[in-house]
């Protein structure tokens, strides 16, 4: 699902030069539940950001689902996501004036890869699927945490990728609500989507099929 080769991020600053990401190999297989740990600064989300197209790398090469995204134009990338990748973000990014059910349904609407009739029930389903099929017509500020990032992870499943990438997506929630989070990624999993998670949290990442260590931009 994923091959990175020889992959590479260097920012130009004020400061001078910072390399983000250094000389990364690595490949996820279709189905794998991988947890992608390290400190802060270590590189986790530019990785992640990398792997969904939404930066380009200095030096290497990206594929994912048998794309190499550097052969994508900026419009054929943001198109090529929108079909192939789900990204669940750390503070949620839901729209505050849509529902639940809006928030979801908002993502087919920017795809456009699901017919306008099967909309509604497809967003019912997908919130029965994380558990929240009741919250369905509240605003996301009436939402516990927990119930918010499931809500974002049904968004990220409105239009049936393949890979779903989650970037600390436990980083504001307890303990509790953390593990119920990864039990659903792990889920996802088992029926055959590749799920990769960056974290900080390394005691947070059970059921994963794999873990791989990130340190100064490098896998360790």
């Amino acid at each position: 699902m994923i091959s990175l080769r020889g992959l590479s991020r260097t920012f130009v600053t004020p400061a001078g030069r910072f390399d983000a990401i250094r000389g990364v190999d690595l490949d996820v297989h279709d189905g794998e539940f991988v947890a992608i740990v390290g400190r802060s600064g270590s590189g986790k989300t530019t990785l992640m950001n990398l792997i969904a197209g939404l930066d380009r790398p200095t030096a290497g090469s990206v594929t994912v689902a048998g794309r190499g995204l550097h052969e994508l134009g900026h419009d054929q990338l943001a198109s090529w996501r929108g079909r192939n990748v789900g990204i669940v973000f750390q503070f949620f990014q839901l729209l505050p004036t849509l529902s639940v059910a809006e928030n979801v349904m908002l993502a087919m609407d920017l795809a456009g890869g699901v017919p306008a009739r099967e909309r509604p029930a497809r967003t019912a389903s997908l919130l029965e699927r994380v558990g929240i099929a009741e919250q369905a017509e509240k605003l996301p500020a009436m939402l516990s945490g927990g119930q918010q990032q499931r809500v974002a992870i049904a968004r990220a499943l409105a239009n049936d990728p393949p890979l779903l990438l989650a970037d600390e997506p436990t980083g504001n929630l307890d303990s509790a609500t953390s593990a119920d989070i990864f039990a659903l990624f792990g889920s996802l999993a088992r029926q055959g989507r590749t799920v990769v998670v960056v974290t900080h949290e390394r005691e947070a990442t059970t059921g994963v099929s794999r873990t791989v260590a990130l340190a100064d931009g490098a896998l360790a």
